[in-house]
């Protein structure tokens, strides 16, 4: 029958199938949206496996000369480098909890006699009544929503439970992508025409993970140098333990948005313990330093490494912030990075194929 017959171009027949259409779109969608948390997860595991698929492979190459002269299986590689990063980890932690603690006693020690010198200022200031306390104001504070206190204690703990299970998903999914890369490649590329598709296929796919794989240099990149420079600002401002305040910093900047602010605190904490104003100043410090990273250092060193320019940089982390929150801002410049390689080789090579 001739594609332009009566009842092929029936336009009840087009209007139903229109629907069916709509319909079957919408239902997916709708389920796409209901598996988000699962699908953001296997995203992500997909991003740090593409990422750590080049170090696997260096890793990989190598031989065990005083074993044998085979090379080293690929799933021993993966758990070298987990077992690295967990041990690098846990050294930072038996370096940080400490001296933390040891600051954090003698802050509580110290706490009253700040709270006396800021009632005064307050007091000298005309904030609070000559006669008033602190002790007098929280006793005054409503407690309307002292009953739901459990509420929070309870949700807290979900969010770290969930953020615990979330990232153990990762850690596991990123494993077995890296052992069966190689075998998820080839169904991948045999779902297109063989010949010269799967050879375009083939070059997108390693151009989207040598991006990936610069993302995740340039995050490590950031982090030393956010930590270098820490560790010299708290060195000259004469903040105890500033080494290790500084690799918290380091840590802290891989982690988009909350990171920076989280790894703050504990500085300006210990730096409280020895005073106020010193405590102001590394406050100031840390905010001036992550002006410089969000405005200069982020759009200059992804724009290096990863090939996006600043522009697209701040846009794509301004997206995905607003989208998705500290997920979005994690995904957004390997993602852009992506849609970049996709919109150069799909796109642009079609308009210019010479």
């Amino acid at each position: 029958m001739s594609p332009t017959s009566p009842q092929s171009s029936d336009p009840r027949s087009l209007i139903r199938y229109a629907c069916i259409a709509l319909a079957i779109t919408i239902m997916v969608m709708w389920a796409l949206y209901l598996v988000r948390g699962p699908l953001l997860l296997i995203y992500v595991s997909m991003l740090f496996a593409t990422g750590l698929a080049p170090l696997v492979e260096t890793i990989e190459r190598q031989r065990i000369r005083a074993i044998s002269t085979r090379r080293l299986p690929r799933g021993a590689a993966i758990l070298m480098i987990y077992a690295t990063v967990i041990g690098i980890l846990i050294g930072i932690g038996f370096a940080v909890i400490p001296p933390m603690v040891a600051q954090a006693e003698e802050f509580w020690k110290q706490l009253p006699g700040y709270m006396d010198q800021a009632q005064q200022k307050f007091q000298s200031w005309g904030l609070i009544a000559p006669d008033a306390s602190f002790k007098d104001l929280l006793k005054q504070a409503p407690a309307s929503g002292g009953g739901n206190i459990v509420l929070v204690i309870l949700a807290t703990l979900g969010g770290v439970v969930g953020g615990i299970f979330g990232l153990v998903s990762i850690m596991l999914l990123t494993f077995y992508f890296l052992v069966e890369s190689t075998h998820i490649l080839a169904l991948f590329v045999r779902l297109f025409p063989s010949g010269r598709q799967r050879q375009r296929v083939g070059d997108v796919i390693a151009k989207a993970a040598t991006k990936i794989s610069a993302w995740l240099g340039g995050q490590l990149l950031l982090g030393g140098i956010i930590g270098t420079m820490s560790a010299i600002g708290f060195f000259f401002m004469g903040v105890p333990y500033f080494f290790v305040l500084a690799v918290i910093a380091g840590i802290g900047e891989m982690i988009p948005m909350v990171g920076p602010l989280l790894s703050a605190i504990p500085a300006v904490l210990v730096a409280l313990t020895v005073s106020p104003g010193l405590a102001l100043a590394v406050a100031g410090f840390c905010w001036a330093l992550q002006l410089i990273e969000n405005n200069v250092l982020v759009p200059k060193v992804m724009g290096q490494t990863v090939g996006l320019n600043a522009v697209t940089v701040i846009i794509s982390l301004a997206i995905g912030s607003e989208l998705l929150g500290f997920v979005g801002a994690l995904l957004a410049v390997p993602t852009a990075a992506i849609i970049q390689v996709l919109f150069e080789e799909l796109y642009l090579a079609e308009k210019d194929p010479a």
